[in-house]
């Protein structure tokens, strides 16, 4: 297999315009001979189904929820950047894309990145028209605000729910197109299996968590936008239902897995409380405008915080990096909480907590003014700790958020498999080794709306591919594999919930490949993920019936993939012995603790290739090329 990630040539800044020109069009009487399977309804998919389904194309899409709005992307809260420049204050698409491939620690395609900021303003226009409410300045103009990695006010929000607010804008657009008859949507179905055929990606098999039924389904083009795979570590900030079986399903059948090591961790989240504890709860990076962290200068100080003095508190972000203080990127944030809270300068009943403290800004502002700008944040967090925001600072810590690797794909968005499409969360291609915050909105609408209408036009055209019969064998064959696994499961009837191994699982990658990575430590987890998988396949306990609403035969189904994703996440993350973003390799630091990459030997996209059970995958290379910026120091100093 040789990847080819086909960057079109010209400068980068007219790149998209001229691909696009170049791409062939298929006839709008056309479009409706088309297919297109859509799985998935966050931002990426809710906006490509409609999107397609709009330009005149035949979609079925497809969800595990009741409905297309519980998709997690409701949950993002803090903003959308996009390079508007409203504020005047030096914004423009070539500062936002420096900053997104500078934030990544310069690990992404400078093609793909520079599209993303361009693309960026069309989203914004696109929400407004649909009644997304973002906040506004007294004049009535957008507002702004700041977020880490930035030097300018790009972030477009809607208090701290916009997630919310930009889903029920694409899901508006996509229930339109349901209305209409274009767009046939499937609640309830959950895909468990790619279909190829002749090399191409033809289908899907799903099962329908109400009634157990396994259906097939096929198209001319299937088009992933299932989100990211943080829940391998058993307790982050996505939602219980956050997954990777889609992805593994894609990955066995030959779609490359790009840099899974890169996964994101985020510096405010509600710490730890219990260890019945199922999920983690973000608080949004944009409190971090106003909010500032701190930990007490003496170690295990258990004085409340208001008992505190102003000299015996650090500041350590403001000290550490003058330039961006408390609004330094996620990882560098992430890792400096870590180090102080290793210290012995951690706060709470565990020590594992830092201070994000708002006197000042209620001081300066006023507190209705806070409350205008992250009241629902405010809320949620008093109903949780029981603590009152506005009285006494907030304790946050690290947690597994965003994933930055994905399915590998090129300028298309098209995988390693011709004819599947993956968008968002999903895929590698934009973040690098790091993501900055309210990126992630960004990307998905980019490549819902303003990517995918125009790069699987061209593929459809241009590769022609046909529609096959869902009766054909290798639909019977695939469908017959997923009831084997599921029957197998049912039938162990070992000694331990499905839960407890998922629990094991994440306990041992926060250890071994969590915020800092050894190589001693990647090789221990590697030793015992095989252990635990054969464990899991001999002593799960899954009850009920197959063909039944069975939640514990879902989840447990998902944990087996989790159990193989780990596997894949630490080699890949043993291979790269450079630290770049949010992957740390303690062997590879500078003096004062920072991240050291190796652009001699790592600057490539690691994409790995399926071998088999317990074989080793195979690494590929996509060389990057930087010929827009310079490589350099990632300094926030």
């Amino acid at each position: 297999m040789k990847l080819d990630s086909k960057i079109p040539a010209g400068s980068l800044a007219d790149k998209w315009e001229k691909y696009k020109f170049e791409l062939k069009l298929v006839n709008p009487a056309n479009k409706r001979k088309f297919k297109i399977i859509v799985v998935g309804t966050g931002l990426a998919g809710a906006s490509a189904a409609a999107s397609l389904a709009e330009l005149g194309y035949e979609v079925d899409c497809f969800c595990f929820h009741d409905s297309p709005r519980r998709a997690h992307s409701i949950a993002a809260q803090g903003g959308i950047n996009a390079a508007k420049n409203y504020q005047n204050d030096g914004d423009s698409v070539q500062r936002l894309f420096y900053d997104t491939i500078k934030g990544g620690d310069f690990r992404a395609r400078e093609a793909n990145v520079y599209r993303l900021a361009q693309v960026s303003n069309n989203i914004i226009d696109q929400c407004v028209a649909q009644g997304v409410p973002f906040a506004r300045e007294y004049g009535g103009l957008l507002a702004n605000r700041s977020f880490g990695g930035a030097l300018v006010s790009r972030t477009f929000y809607a208090r701290g729910q916009t997630g919310q607010q930009l889903l029920l804008g694409a899901y508006s657009a996509l229930s339109r197109q349901i209305g209409l008859g274009k767009v046939k949507m499937h609640t309830y179905t959950e895909m468990l299996d790619l279909v190829v055929i002749n090399g191409r990606a033809s289908g899907i098999t799903t099962r329908n968590l109400k009634t157990g039924e396994l259906e097939s389904w096929s198209a001319h083009a299937v088009v992933m936008a299932t989100g990211g795979y943080a829940n391998v570590f058993y307790l982050s900030t996505n939602a219980r239902g956050c997954n990777v079986s889609a992805a593994m399903s894609a990955y066995k059948k030959g779609a490359c897995f790009a840099n899974p090591c890169y996964t994101q961790i985020h510096p405010t989240s509600i710490p730890v409380s219990s260890d019945h504890q199922a999920k983690l709860t973000l608080m949004s990076e944009s409190l971090r405008n106003d909010g500032r962290i701190w930990v007490p200068q003496k170690q295990h100080d258990t004085r409340r915080p208001e008992q505190i003095p102003e000299n015996e508190r650090d500041y350590y972000l403001e000290r550490k990096y003058p330039s961006y203080g408390n609004l330094a990127p996620r990882d560098i944030s992430s890792r400096s909480a870590k180090q102080v809270c290793d210290a012995g300068l951690g706060v709470g009943p565990s020590g594992l907590g830092v201070y994000l403290d708002f006197k000042d800004a209620i001081a300066r502002l006023g507190q209705e003014t806070i409350k205008a700008r992250y009241g629902n944040l405010f809320q949620m967090y008093e109903k949780i700790t029981g603590e009152n925001p506005y009285v006494e600072p907030m304790r946050i810590y690290p947690a597994p958020h965003y994933t930055m690797g994905g399915l590998w794909v090129d300028y298309n968005l098209m995988s390693s498999i011709p004819g599947l499409f993956v968008l968002g969360e999903a895929n590698f291609s934009d973040h690098g080794a790091n993501r900055l915050g309210a990126s992630a909105l960004m990307q998905g609408l980019a490549d819902g709306y303003f990517v995918i209408p125009y790069t699987i036009g061209g593929y459809l055209v241009g590769d022609k591919p046909e529609q096959h019969s869902a009766e054909r064998s290798e639909f019977k064959e695939s469908k017959e594999g997923v009831n084997q696994r599921l029957e197998k499961l049912l039938a162990l009837r070992g000694k331990r919930t499905f839960n407890s191994f998922h629990k094991e699982l994440g306990s041992l990658l926060w250890e071994y490949c969590g915020m800092a990575r050894t190589e001693v430590g990647l090789k221990k987890a590697l030793a015992k993920i095989p252990e635990l998988r054969e464990e899991f396949w001999r002593n799960v306990n899954i009850l009920g019936e197959k063909n039944d609403y069975n939640q514990a035969l879902e989840l447990g189904n998902r944990v087996a993939d989790f159990i193989d994703f780990a596997e894949l996440l630490c080699t890949d993350a043993l291979h790269r012995t450079e630290s770049c973003g949010g992957h740390f390799r303690e062997e590879s630091q500078t003096e004062d603790g920072e991240a050291k990459r190796d652009d001699e030997h790592f600057s490539y996209v690691g994409a790995w290739e399926y071998q088999g059970v317990a074989k080793a995958p195979l690494l590929h290379k996509e060389d990057l090329k930087f010929e827009n910026v310079q490589l350099g120091v990632r300094s926030y100093k």
